[in-house]
């Protein structure tokens, strides 16, 4: 049976806990603050560099690029973004579900995977993948540098036909509680982003952000604008199509480190709720068997007094 002293060392113990799960709730909650900043902050770039490829794709007879070449998918590759470390709910573990899932259903064609993420590389060698290419340590501090790279390295196995599609799995952020699971298509560019303004929005963007975008893009970006080019417009097309998959690369890391600061912020508030949960249990039990003691000395002085008496 336990002992007074065992029930207040295991209380030490999980107050100790709960101050380690409390503080990391704390940074959690500021690196979601700053990933949410550089998701607001990437908006305006993927909304005026879509605008000015829509333009330049609307003044060209044929809008021919590597980029957006479609034929059959006789090979793909899978770009799976997660975690470097852990303690983040069930962030990590959908992610990889959703992958192996989507390559077990494609068992019949040749695929290939690019880890971003030491948990998804770990997982995913396990399983034994054949990978293109492995990136970690990028979802606490994302830099377009790396989503340039890592875009660049993407462009080239498509350009080159060593896949004959991309595709990202990967959590969208929407709010604190909620991370949308994504299985998403980067390549071959849909050719419905260069005509439909339906797609002008940057899939994060949300009715809210509209007002601070200018009046034509807000209303549904249905004003051409009259863009003058001091190059010719197939230069400025090529060049643009791979900068709009840098943005998008872009634009899925900062949702899945963002998804995944949430995701940590709200298991460690689930940690430390628990954490005082079980500490005033302990503290029960403990004050039941303190107060079981007392009863038994008392009875025994009782007891002994009465003796004495007789």
């Amino acid at each position: 049976m336990a002992t007074l002293l065992d029930f207040r060392r295991r209380i030490r113990s999980v107050k100790s806990t709960q101050q380690i799960t409390r503080a990391m709730k704390f940074v959690a909650a500021a690196k979601l603050r700053r990933s949410q900043e550089g998701v607001f902050a990437a908006r305006p770039y993927a909304h005026e560099i879509l605008r000015v490829l829509r333009s330049a794709a609307a003044r060209m007879e044929s809008t021919a690029h590597p980029l957006l070449e479609r034929r059959p998918e006789a090979q793909f590759l899978v770009v799976v973004l997660t975690g470097d470390r852990s303690l983040a709910g069930a962030f990590n573990s959908n992610v990889i579900r959703r992958a192996m899932l989507f390559l077990r259903e494609n068992a019949s064609k040749k695929a290939w995977v690019i880890p971003i993420g030491k948990k998804g590389r770990s997982a995913l060698k396990r399983a034994g993948w054949s990978f293109a290419g492995e990136y970690v340590n990028v979802s606490g501090n994302v830099d377009f540098a790396i989503a340039k790279e890592i875009a660049g390295k993407i462009a080239e196995l498509y350009a080159t036909r060593e896949v004959d599609a991309v595709y990202a799995v990967y959590n969208e952020f929407k709010n604190v509680m909620i991370q949308n699971l994504r299985t998403e298509k980067l390549l071959p560019i849909d050719p419905a982003v260069l005509t439909s303004e339906a797609a002008e929005g940057f899939r994060i963007g949300t009715a809210a952000h509209e007002e601070s975008l200018p009046h034509e893009m807000a209303a549904g970006g249905k004003s051409q604008v009259d863009y003058i080019y001091e190059e010719p417009v197939e230069e400025i097309f090529n060049g643009l199509v791979p900068r709009y998959l840098e943005s998008e690369v872009f634009r899925i890391l900062l949702e899945s480190s963002a998804a995944e600061w949430a995701a940590r912020m709200t298991a460690m508030d689930a940690a430390t709720r628990n954490a005082s949960e079980l500490i005033d249990k302990l503290t029960l039990e403990m004050n039941k068997i303190r107060q079981a003691g007392i009863t038994k000395e008392l009875i025994e002085i009782v007891s002994g007094a009465a003796s004495a008496m007789s």
